[in-house]
């Protein structure tokens, strides 16, 4: 089940950011000083693993690099600490441009000449290939569903779970259905009521924001729209209109860019608002820095998600994490490609661990076996429990949670939790599981 109100936000909004493919690195020169000998006895064969990712765009390599980085880190420590079961991952990456042109080289290089066991956190722009990762039946783990590819084919497992038949259409019938939960914690633990949706008049911005509308009144909202120029946007007329109107809320179809040159503009005109609601591309430990123009507004910054936050250092799984990624900037798709590699190294020490034949080895149709396996899975207290179900009909309502943080300066995210029964203002340090609505299924179009 696609969670719109989380996870396509965040993957729509990459969908805006609009070289050939530089896949992978030669093996170590220590892989040819044997040449023509047989290998030593105890040496285990490496479990080749791919990543691709849109790592070259107009707008930088910023934008789509932290799953891949997450995932790299898990991996360099799973190795340092011996491998699964002595086996070292070999990862193998692969900058696809941002481009279907280059994703369909990238799965080529990876899947079919390299022969990857599995793809791991990807976070392409432009999923063109995803049609020919499922004929080859490689399980594709833990990507960011930024089109509609992890809604439509077997063995892509997105990050955030999926109900639908994945059978060669999207969702159901080519619809998408998601919850109204982000918008039901607003109103019950803020008070919001009236809240401001703004986009750009571009097609994959616009049709988000147009479901983000749908999901607000549905909850009872008043909904102000605002729509800037994609290429020479006025964000100082949105952001007057949304105070004239008195927005409490404002949520946005924007890159990281768009939303803080809106923040500024807020600031500017005066704007106050109870939340400016962002989404898990821009959960980022650079706030400060993104939004260095507009005080005000970058103390109003929330964000929403499926994961856990990357700053709750009480919980165990985010300090190994943490400790991984020292020294460096720090995102929650850092946190989520982790999680994916820690997703496909679960299932690959479940192969090794089996009984029979083949069960000294990670294969494909093993680790597929793994990811379908009717059981949710939440990366040890990382994620809210995914699963994958294949329903044949979409549920008109779902018991669906989200995780919520609010950035403070000097603080960084803070983790919020719920208030008590007809109280307002949720609590701090409220852990993500307890922040669940039972609530409607909107269907959308990809």
């Amino acid at each position: 089940m696609r969670r719109p109100a989380r996870a396509a936000e965040a993957l729509l909004v990459a969908a805006l950011l609009v070289g050939g493919a530089a896949c992978g690195s030669r093996l170590p020169e220590s892989d040819f000083e044997r040449r023509g000998t047989a290998p030593a006895p105890d040496r285990k064969a490496p479990v080749r693993v791919g990543i691709i990712t849109s790592a070259t765009s107009p707008v930088g390599g910023a934008a789509f690099t932290g799953p891949r980085d997450g995932a790299k880190a898990y991996f360099d420590r799973l190795n340092a600490r011996g491998g699964i079961q002595g086996r070292e991952v070999e990862v193998r990456t692969c900058d696809d441009g941002g481009s279907g042109v280059g994703n369909n080289d990238c799965v080529r290089e990876l899947v079919e000449e390299q022969k990857v066991v599995a793809l791991v956190a990807t976070a392409s722009l432009d999923y063109a290939g995803a049609s020919r990762v499922s004929r080859a039946r490689v399980p594709d783990i833990g990507g960011q569903p930024i089109g509609a590819a992890y809604e439509t084919y077997r063995h892509l497992y997105g990050i955030y779970g999926s109900l639908a038949p994945r059978e060669g259409k999207p969702g159901w019938d080519g619809k998408l259905y998601g919850g109204t939960e982000v918008y039901r914690y607003f109103k019950r633990e803020q008070g919001a009521r009236t809240a401001a949706v703004v986009s750009y008049n571009q097609a994959a911005s616009a049709a988000y924001a147009r479901l983000v509308t749908r999901g607000l009144k549905a909850e009872g909202y008043k909904v102000v729209t605002e729509q800037v120029d994609f290429a020479l946007p006025n964000f100082r007329a949105a952001a007057a209109d949304l105070k004239e109107q008195g927005a409490d809320l404002v949520f946005d179809a924007m890159d990281t860019h768009g939303n803080a040159r809106l923040c500024e503009a807020m600031d500017e005109v005066g704007a106050e608002v109870t939340a400016k609601v962002t989404n898990v591309q821009n959960w980022t430990s650079t706030v400060g820095e993104d939004y260095k123009d507009a005080p005000r507004c970058r103390n109003a910054l929330w964000a929403t998600g499926s994961s856990r936050n990357y700053e709750d250092t009480a919980h165990p799984a985010v300090r190994e994490f943490r400790s991984a990624m020292k020294g460096k900037t720090l995102s929650q798709w850092q946190l989520e490609g982790w999680a994916a590699a820690m997703w496909f190294t679960d299932a690959a020490r479940a192969c090794l661990s089996g009984k029979g034949e083949g069960a000294d080895e990670v294969t494909r149709a093993c680790v597929d076996r793994f990811m379908n396996r009717n059981e949710p899975y939440a990366a040890r207290g990382l994620l809210l429990p995914v699963t994958f179900e294949q329903r044949s009909e979409p549920p008109a309502h779902r018991r669906t949670c989200v995780s919520v943080a609010r950035w403070r300066d000097g603080k960084g995210w803070i983790t919020q939790g719920r208030a008590q029964e007809g109280a307002h203002g949720g609590t701090q340090g409220g852990d993500m599981t307890e922040n669940c609505f039972d609530v409607p299924q909107l269907a959308y179009q990809p």
